[in-house]
């Protein structure tokens, strides 16, 4: 499939023209200031730092919440069945809010103590469609149900989108900013399996068109208020075909276990000018050979006949969740990933 001129002119592509890492956002520990510094040294140019999340704060802190508090004119609490929405501002969205501000209060210390900062930044929050499936209505029933609540929550979430990037660029002044939509409940939005508040049925599937508009809406947003590329996170390939439709977004996918399908669509999406994030298996106690790294790309990569050199529009990720463990841990899984990257940023050299 040739896909639009316009969407690949606009194409999302590393300036490095090399193989790069980043992570997804969830970061271990409490402290702010010691995530930060870990992230900021480990990812230097042209890798890509971010503003991480550190749920083990607690309420407000967790990623449904941290974007909940970004929403304006739309107040949240927290009940025993998750974030519901409510009239007015209470003490756990204030608690969401305060957390972020201190987050954006440390990153333009540190930047500003930096002899030479980095020229990239991303920040990132839940998407629109996973955003609903965690919201709650009043009656208790997820946001998810309601047409009317879905698009009310994406428009909010446009506005909050510019905030959180005008913040963003006036703690980390000049920086790149990379806006990252995280949709880990997808799949089941799209095969209508989130389950009802009482959990003896699931809710209906929601379209493609209305997801495939929400996340137009959204990039085209991030865009307008000064983000230089949009990338969605996706939880498994089988989504990747969507994005066919979603001009100049990049995505994050993990690679473990793709089909040979699914290959073929990322490749075209790769062909097209669009960047892939690829999540890689987090090494466990047994840590992952880096060539066997290396070779999870390399292998599709030469079985598709895609150059090289095309490569370089990757950038290695984590699949897994990395606040889930401590700090030591993430330190050794970007030193695996930055092997990684080395690896094959030979095998390119070598082409």
């Amino acid at each position: 499939m040739v896909l639009d001129p316009a969407a690949a002119s606009h194409a999302v592509v590393p300036d490095s023209g090399a193989v790069t890492v980043t992570a997804l956002g969830d970061w271990p520990g409490q402290d702010p200031v010691e995530a930060l510094r870990i992230i900021r040294g480990e990812l230097g140019s042209p890798n890509l730092p971010f503003l991480p999340s550190l749920p083990e704060r607690g309420v407000g802190s967790d990623e449904v919440g941290r974007t909940a508090g970004l929403l304006p004119e739309l107040p949240v609490d927290l009940q025993p069945h998750g974030w519901r929405l409510v009239d007015r501002p209470g003490r756990d969205i204030r608690r969401a809010v305060s957390a972020l501000s201190t987050d954006f209060n440390v990153l333009a210390d540190l930047v500003g103590a930096e002899e030479r900062p980095t020229h990239e930044l991303k920040v990132h929050c839940r998407g629109p469609l996973s955003l609903a499936a965690n919201l709650h209505l009043h009656s208790g029933e997820r946001a998810l149900l309601d047409h009317g609540a879905r698009r009310d929550l994406r428009d909010a979430l446009i506005d909050g989108v510019g905030s959180l990037l005008a913040r963003a660029a006036a703690a980390s002044p000049g920086a790149a900013l990379t806006l990252q939509l995280d949709e880990p409940e997808i799949a089941e939005v799209l095969q209508g399996a989130i389950p009802t508040a009482s959990g003896y049925r699931t809710l209906r599937a929601v379209g493609e068109q209305e997801v495939i508009e929400a996340w137009t809406l959204l990039a085209e947003g991030a865009r307008a208020a000064g983000a230089a590329a949009v990338v969605l996170s996706l939880s498994e390939a089988e989504q990747i075909a969507l994005l066919q439709r979603v001009p100049d977004v990049g995505f994050a996918v993990p690679v473990s276990g793709v089909t040979n399908r699914d290959w073929e669509a990322i490749a075209e999406l790769v062909e097209a000018g669009r960047t892939l994030w690829a999540g890689v298996q987090v090494p466990g106690r047994k840590p992952l050979r880096v060539q066997e790294t290396a070779d999870a790309l390399l292998r599709p990569w030469r079985g598709l006949g895609l150059a090289l050199q095309s490569l370089g529009s990757i950038r290695l990720v984590p699949s897994g969740n990395l606040a889930e463990r401590g700090a030591d841990h993430s330190r050794r899984v970007l030193s695996h990933l930055h092997q990684s990257a080395d690896a094959l940023n030979q095998a390119i050299a070598d082409a």
